[in-house]
């Protein structure tokens, strides 16, 4: 098989996570998530997988670009900056174990990748893979001029033959309002052939609907293959005007559940880790389950290696 070549667009932040008087430093992001997971799941000579966002120059930015580069995230198209740093924020956990999240991103790296000297070429880059997947976060952190400038590679990409992989991952303190939220996400819609939905995330932003309509108004978007997540229930998914799939998720004892961080992102790694390599949508979707399911059992977004299923 050629390989393929997928290019996951957005950022990563530096991660303090505060129990008691003990705090932990790691690095978390929604995107970096979906990226490492589908890298320790696909060989990379079917399927590359890049990380696309900006960076600073100081330590922390070395010890993110080489923790991935360990996880075979391939990182040429990293920029970095060194009048910016990354985004940081803080999860404090209280005596009942509720967590609360507190974050410091307005002037992060991330930001400005589509306004460097350098967006240009990593752009005519870009334009020329075979994937480029994104989320609603990787549009939210974007000024206005920058999601435009989003918007425009994402079309010369599809013209090229590429395809457009968008996971809808609502977080409505990003954001203006939801009318500003709205309109982006129909002009990324516009320009998708793949779309994950958290079916949450949907009735959030466009208010409770049956989903008949939620996949309705996305197929009319021209969306060509839609997969709703709905957490621990299964999820569907709709190819052009085929019927429903309906793939079951893994049913887990409630004990088993530690930490559900990231099982979202490891859904939509599984899911594309089988399903850009050839495989039906149900196998695709199994997949996505397992993973979420093995992530779920352990603390943390990114599990150690030897805990992901075979």
């Amino acid at each position: 098989m050629t390989q393929k070549k997928i290019a996951i667009i957005g950022e990563c932040m530096i991660e303090l996570s505060e129990k008691g008087e003990n705090i932990k430093r790691g690095f978390g992001g929604d995107t970096l998530n979906t990226a490492v997971y589908m890298a320790r799941q696909v060989d990379d000579t079917q399927l590359s997988v890049d990380y696309v966002t900006a960076l600073g120059t100081d330590t922390f930015s070395d010890k993110m670009i080489a923790a991935w580069q360990q996880e075979r995230v391939k990182t040429g198209l990293i920029q970095r900056l060194d009048n910016k740093m990354p985004g940081l924020y803080v999860i404090e956990t209280d005596p009942h174990g509720e967590r609360t999240f507190w974050y410091w991103r307005s002037d992060a790296a991330a930001r400005y990748w589509l306004d460097s000297p350098e967006s240009d070429r990593i752009c005519q880059q870009l334009e020329r893979y075979d994937y480029l997947y994104l989320s609603g976060i990787s549009l939210a952190i974007l000024p206005v001029s920058s999601r435009d400038k989003l918007m425009a590679l994402l079309a010369r990409c599809r013209a090229n033959g590429g395809k457009i992989i968008f996971d809808n991952n609502y977080r409505p303190h990003l954001w203006f309002d939801k009318t500003e939220t709205q309109t982006a996400y129909r002009n990324m819609l516009n320009c998708t052939d793949m779309a994950f939905l958290t079916l949450d995330d949907e009735h959030f932003l466009w208010g409770e609907q049956p989903l008949s309509e939620v996949i309705a108004r996305t197929r009319a978007a021209g969306v060509s293959e839609i997969v709703i997540k709905r957490g621990a229930e299964s999820c569907l998914v709709a190819i052009d005007d085929n019927s429903l799939i309906d793939v079951a998720a893994v049913r887990l004892a409630k004990e088993k559940i530690i930490d559900t961080t990231a099982a979202g992102d490891s859904f939509s790694a599984g899911y594309l880790s089988l399903r850009l390599t050839g495989a039906s949508p149900e196998a695709a979707a199994e997949r996505g389950h397992l993973i979420a399911s093995t992530v779920i059992q352990h603390r943390g977004a990114i599990i150690p290696l030897d805990a992901m299923p075979k």
